[in-house]
C-alpha cells in the first residue's frame, strides 16, 4: 500500500486540506485527511509537499501528438500519443477521428478498438502512458458549410446504415458523435445513437436555433468546440450558439488556447455555462509537443507557426495541452485552480458517460495528476503507476 500526502486533495468538487490518499493495486482504497488519520505503518509515504492532488485530466477531443496522428496505421502512433499526454496529466482520453475517406475511417476504428479493448486488459503497456476509453466520431457527418478543414469530398450525409458500419467497426467503442442537426437524416442518426448510449454532440454546424433544439429533443446533449465551426451568434439569429449557451441542460466544450477564442468570450461561455456544464479539449494534432512545420490531420497535412495550427488558412485543431488549457481558464476568467480541474476532469467523464476516471473516491482507480498551486503538472499517476 502506497499512502500520498500533499498541501490539498481536490476530488474535484471536494476539497481537503492535508490529505492522506490511500492506493492498493492501482486503485484508491481510502481519502482522509492527515490530522484525522494516521497512515497505517506498513505504506510507503510518498510526499508531495505544497502540491495538489486531482484526479488525471480527461481529454474528450484529441486527434494526435508528439509527432502522431491517431488515425495512423503505424503501431507506433497510439503509444507515443499517450506517453506524451500523460506528461501534460492527461490519464485517459477519447481518441477523436477527422473526416477522411470511408474505408480509412473504418480501418480507423477498428484498430483504435484494439487499442481500447487491449488498455482494458493490460495494465503494463509499457511506461506511464494514458489510456484510451472510447472513440470520439468527428466527421463525416458535418455541414459543408461549417466543415472548417474536413475535406468535402469525405463528407457523408447522415444515415443509421452508414452508423452502423461506423459502430461496427468500432465495436461499439463510440462514446461521443459530433453531427450536424440541419443535414437530412441527421435527427434520425441522433435517435439512434442516442438510443445506444452515444453521446451526441452538436458541431460543425449551420443549424439555426429551431433546428438546434429539434436536435436536443431528438437526444443531442454536448456542442464541440463551441463557436468555432458554428453558425456566429446574432441578436437577431441566435443560432446553435444561443442554445448552447442559454439551455442549462446543455454541457458544452471550448478550445481554450487563446487562438480559437478570444480570452473575452472564454468568460463569457464559462459564465453561461458555470462549472457544471463546462468541459475543456485540447482538439490537438500530431503537432502539438513539436517544433513548427507540416504534420498530418488524417488524410491530409496542416501547418504549424506561431503557435497555429493551420489547413489551406484555416484552424485545423490545435497544439494545446490540457494543463496549458486549465491554466488558461484560470487566467482568462479568474477561476479557481479547483473549478478549472472540474472542466478537465469530472465533467468530460459526465459527457462521455465513463466508468472510472474523473473522480478521486474509494474504488476509483488511481489516475492522479500532482499539480503545482498555479496548475503546473508536477507529476502524474496512472493506475497507480508513475510513482
Amino acid at each position: 500500500m502506497i499512502a500520498l500526502t500533499a498541501a490539498t486533495l481536490f476530488t474535484p468538487l471536494e476539497r481537503i486540506d492535508q490529505p492522506l490518499l490511500l492506493l492498493d493495486d492501482g486503485a484508491v482504497v481510502e481519502i482522509a485527511s492527515r490530522p484525522a488519520r494516521e497512515a497505517p505503518s506498513n505504506c510507503r509515504v510518498v510526499d508531495f509537499g505544497d502540491a495538489v492532488l486531482a484526479p488525471g485530466f480527461v481529454d474528450i477531443h484529441i486527434h494526435g501528438g508528439a509527432g502522431h496522428d491517431l488515425m495512423e496505421s503505424d503501431p507506433s502512433a497510439l503509444p507515443a500519443v499517450e506517453r506524451f499526454v500523460a506528461q501534460h496529466g492527461v490519464s485517459s482520453y477519447l481518441p477523436t477521428t477527422v473526416t477522411a475517406p470511408l474505408d480509412a475511417t473504418l480501418a480507423a476504428l477498428e484498430n483504435l478498438a484494439d487499442a481500447i479493448e487491449a488498455a482494458e486488459t493490460n495494465r503494463e503497456k509499457g511506461g506511464l502512458r494514458a489510456r484510451p476509453l472510447g472513440i470520439h466520431l468527428e466527421g463525416p457527418f458535418v455541414s459543408h458549410a461549417r466543415r472548417g478543414v474536413h475535406p468535402p469530398e469525405h463528407l457523408l450525409p447522415p444515415t443509421v446504415k452508414t452508423f452502423e458500419r461506423f459502430w461496427q467497426a468500432a465495436r461499439g467503442h463510440i462514446r461521443i458523435l459530433t453531427i450536424a442537426p440541419e443535414l437530412d437524416g441527421a435527427l434520425e442518426v441522433i435517435r439512434e445513437a442516442s438510443r445506444r448510449g452515444v453521446c451526441v454532440s452538436l458541431g460543425h454546424s449551420d443549424a439555426d436555433l429551431r433546428t438546434t433544439r429539434a436536435a436536443v429533443a431528438a437526444g443531442a446533449r454536448h456542442a464541440t468546440h463551441t463557436f468555432n465551426a458554428m453558425r456566429p451568434l446574432g441578436h437577431r439569429d441566435p443560432g446553435i450558439v444561443g442554445e448552447v449557451l442559454t439551455n442549462s441542460e446543455l454541457t458544452a466544450d471550448i478550445i481554450a488556447d487563446g487562438i480559437h477564442l478570444d480570452p473575452a468570450i472564454v468568460q463569457l461561455f464559462l459564465q453561461a455555462k458555470g462549472p457544471e456544464a463546462a468541459v475543456l479539449i485540447t482538439d490537438a494534432t500530431a503537432a502539438t509537443g513539436m517544433p513548427e512545420g507540416r504534420y498530418r490531420l488524417g488524410s491530409f497535412e496542416v501547418e504549424v507557426k506561431n503557435g497555429k495550427c493551420l489547413a489551406d488558412g484555416k484552424l485545423a485543431g490545435s497544439v494545446l495541452t490540457m494543463d496549458v488549457a486549465v491554466r488558461n481558464v484560470m487566467q482568462f476568467s479568474r477561476w479557481s485552480l479547483q473549478d478549472a480541474v472540474r472542466l478537465a476532469t469530472r465533467n468530460p467523464v459526465r459527457v462521455s458517460d465513463l466508468a472510472g476516471p474523473g473522480t478521486l473516491k474509494a474504488g476509483a482507480a488511481a489516475d492522479i495528476v500532482v499539480l503545482g498551486p498555479g496548475g503546473e503538472v508536477r507529476s502524474t499517476i496512472i493506475r497507480g503507476t508513475g510513482l
